[in-house]
């Protein structure tokens, strides 16, 4: 019986898991992640707010993996040697006949006084602070932004920031609270959510423009303190500071022979397979892979990717051609709390739809539907 390790347990590791048991019953599967749950985090943009709380989101995945027949193992990654039929952990060595790396990104941390930010995508309790923070205030500047990895242009999360920016006017709007507050975005780039396309960038301005939110982009980030950003081009006041910052690998990344791109992640062919690795195979924030410069690092292209790992995974094991590939599609919906603004961007299309609660509710319901799934 073959066995195969799936490291995580997020969008692409359990996407992984559906498309190993459907293609094989017979696999022996082990998902090695901290704890047996998924966390649905683009919906930590609706945590601030109090339209979801943390509970809302966390899946226990034990009842799940019992219906995949799937071993779970709770432990971090530290080694992988044996050309990757061994993977190294804090609960010990793993061994597999092929494995699949879903262990996500890793924020970096490198700018003075980071530790004064609040990070959205660090998970629940990181959203929930937010929450709490904005409660205690009874007014002030809220400043939002987002950077990149400078060595790896793909790996950038703006999304989030974005949804945040217009959910928290919303929310204050809804709270009546919304003239005593100052919200500013700042960002390095002169075009910030230039992966969502030229349109997009443009209407997202003008949504922030037309509701009283600034702007200070395309100047350097120096750091932060308790109350201020510093940036090239300025200080920037600030009582409540969100930012996200770029992607890059993995820290047990470090203890591998795996391939790496300028940005510390982990290289990936068309078929998400790790080159010089046989039957290893990488997918979502873990892996660099070649495509379009504007290739989103999002849960639906983690989903793409895993799909096609796992079919080339089965084909490998059962010494067939492994060519699956992957679409490179970017879909979102920009939400503000009660409406919302949908981009589709593929190689020939690029649709931008106006903001509509139509959209907020199709976010929701797609939510649902996802972890329906895991429940």
């Amino acid at each position: 019986m073959p066995r195969v390790t799936i490291l995580g347990s997020g969008f692409g590791a359990l996407t992984a898991v559906s498309t190993l048991r459907d293609a094989d019953r017979d696999l022996d599967i082990t998902v090695v992640s901290r704890r047996p749950e998924f966390v649905f985090y683009p919906s930590l943009i609706w945590v601030p707010s109090g339209l979801r709380s943390g509970e809302d989101l966390r899946v226990d995945l034990r009842p799940f993996f019992r219906r995949m027949q799937v071993t779970h193992r709770a432990a971090e990654a530290t080694g992988l040697s044996d050309d990757g039929r061994s993977l190294a952990t804090s609960d010990g060595d793993i061994a597999n006949d092929g494995l699949i790396i879903a262990s996500g990104g890793r924020f970096i941390k490198k700018l003075p006084g980071i530790e004064h930010a609040c990070i959205p995508c660090e998970g629940i309790a990181a959203a929930q602070g937010i929450r709490d923070r904005l409660k205690a205030l009874d007014g002030g500047t809220v400043a939002m932004g987002f950077s990149g990895n400078p060595k790896e242009p793909a790996a950038v999360r703006g999304g989030p920031v974005f949804e945040l920016l217009l959910g928290l006017d919303r929310q204050l709007r809804k709270e009546g609270r919304r003239e005593r507050f100052r919200i500013l975005f700042f960002t390095p780039a002169a075009e910030p959510g230039k992966r969502l396309g030229p349109k997009a960038v443009a209407k997202l301005l003008s949504a922030m423009q037309k509701v009283g939110i600034e702007t200070h982009l395309g100047h350097k980030l120096k750091g932060f303190t308790a109350d201020k950003v510093m940036t090239e081009g300025g200080d920037l006041p600030a009582d409540l500071i969100v930012f996200m910052p770029g992607v890059t690998g993995n820290q047990w990344f470090d203890n591998t022979s795996l391939p790496r791109s300028e940005g510390g992640l982990v290289r990936a062919d068309e078929h998400c397979r790790v080159p010089g690795f046989e039957r290893v195979y990488v997918v979502g924030d873990s892996g660099s892979f070649p495509g379009p410069e504007w290739m989103p690092k999002q849960a639906h292209m983690a989903d793409l990717q895993a799909k096609a790992a796992a079919k080339n995974l089965v084909a490998d094991l059962r010494q067939q051609a492994a060519n699956a590939t992957f679409d490179v599609e970017l879909l979102c919906i920009v939400d503000a709390n009660d409406r919302g603004m949908m981009v589709w961007r593929t190689d020939k299309r690029n649709w931008v739809l106006p903001s509509s609660a139509v959209f907020h509710w199709l976010k929701r319901g797609f939510e649902w539907g996802y972890l329906r799934q895991y429940r």
